[in-house]
């Protein structure tokens, strides 16, 4: 029987309804405030799951949204809230900010609930690196968003006789084929972190998951000096090409809708970009074209959103946050909610029938690099390195996507500003 994600989340809350270690009377009237920068309508959809799943529990929803992609603003208003003293119940973040709050002693210990839904088990260990923290615990993986992906217009490329590009030379040729017909190749955001987005896309197809690994993950001096980033810059360089003049500023689901309205060809972004899809009642293999960016088909690069809860010292917040806890990890929750947030599930241990197409594959993927070892962190999404380095990266990118600086001289400067964020 097939079920609707609001269908599949019913059963994902159910046993936990009748569960007796976080009763749902023990939390009557209680309620939890949720810091997240989920504001477009897929990812707003989505977030509403986890409110309903709560309510289920009869715990109240107080949420506290900030906008932006990647969530730098919401971090910063997160520092605000925790410096003052006062610390939300939970907040989403990405991997190293999840690290750095461990660090910092403040967060609420998950391994109860970890160890009672066999966390251990079912969570990748490129993810588990993030969510726990000195062997314990400390946040909830809600899916894993993978950012190496290409979005496409199909009715464009019905029109134009485009034929799914496998290569970095025969995607470079479909673009060039849409803009002499008139369309806007690649619909894109000129905002720092969706031009690192993009630019980490063109390391991993140019020189491959070890490249990727030893340039931006691991900051080998020798990667970031050599002839291989230079042929990065030189591919990024011919990419953008593809972008329209009014990209400056442009919010990521502005052009995720340049590819729904038929304005544009393609769009590089994580799945996130396919909510905004699906939230326009399209369908994957009908309406819109997913495939891995040409050359990165062997690996994926991702992130995870965590949910981390903050240690506030009140028992009946400790217990509605081991209940979130439990929800966001179960099975199929898992499933419902990416079923509306353009995501796969966090867990590797699902069937992925109730998925649409494009993330059914996603699936199955994530599953493939994650066994081989190709599940590699995304840089621009906190997941490769430390902010200190992500930013220096952003600086970089960013410089080079508005101006004409030479591809030897923005691999130098990349090195150079790597090797101060670290020294």
């Amino acid at each position: 029987m097939t079920r609707t994600p609001l269908e599949w989340l019913r059963y994902a809350v159910l046993p936990l309804a009748l569960g007796v270690a976080v009763g749902a009377h023990a939390q009557d009237g209680g309620e939890v405030e949720v810091l997240n920068w989920w504001t477009s309508g897929g990812e707003a959809k989505a977030l509403g799951a986890l409110k309903d799943g709560l309510a289920e529990e009869n715990i109240g929803w107080r949420n506290m949204p900030v906008a932006g992609g990647a969530g730098t603003n919401a971090m910063a208003v997160l520092r605000s809230r925790i410096t003052s003293g006062n610390p939300p119940t939970a907040a989403q973040v990405l991997g190293y900010d999840a690290r750095d709050w461990a660090e910092r002693d403040a967060l609420a210990n998950l391994d109860e609930v970890a160890q009672s839904e066999g966390w251990d088990d079912v969570f990748p260990a490129a993810i588990q690196a993030f969510a726990k923290y000195d062997g314990h615990w400390i946040s909830a993986p809600f899916e894993v968003h993978s950012t190496n992906w290409v979005w496409a217009n199909k009715a464009i490329m019905d029109e134009l006789g485009i034929e799914q590009p496998e290569s970095w030379d025969a995607f470079i040729a479909s673009l060039e084929t849409a803009q002499e017909a008139g369309y806007t190749g690649l619909a894109y955001g000129g905002q720092s972190w969706q031009d690192t987005t993009v630019f980490e896309n063109v390391v991993l197809a140019t020189g491959g998951a070890d490249f990727y690994r030893s340039s931006l993950i691991d900051l080998d001096p020798e990667a970031l000096d050599s002839d291989t980033m230079i042929e990065t810059f030189d591919n990024f360089r011919e990419l953008l090409a593809f972008k329209d003049d009014n990209s400056p500023g442009r919010d990521w689901n502005l052009a995720t809708a340049m590819v729904i309205n038929g304005d544009a060809l393609y769009q590089i972004m994580g799945d996130w970009a396919k909510g905004e899809f699906i939230n326009a009642g399209l369908q994957a293999d009908e309406d819109f074209m997913c495939f891995r960016t040409p050359g990165t088909q062997d690996a994926v690069t991702f992130n995870s959103d965590l949910m981390i809860m903050f240690d506030t010292g009140n028992a009946q917040q400790q217990q509605m946050q081991h209940t979130m806890a439990r929800i966001i990890g179960s099975p199929d929750f898992q499933i419902a909610f990416s079923q509306i947030k353009g995501s796969v599930p966090a867990r590797t241990d699902l069937d992925a029938g109730p998925l649409d197409a494009c993330a059914q594959r996603g699936y199955a993927q994530v599953q493939s690099a994650a066994e081989h070892d190709t599940l590699m962190g995304s840089l621009a999404h906190g997941y490769a390195a430390p902010a200190s380095v992500k930013n220096a990266v952003f600086d970089i990118v960013a410089s080079f996507v508005n101006s004409d600086m030479p591809s030897d001289v923005a691999a130098e400067q990349l090195a150079m500003a790597i090797r101060g964020a670290t020294s």
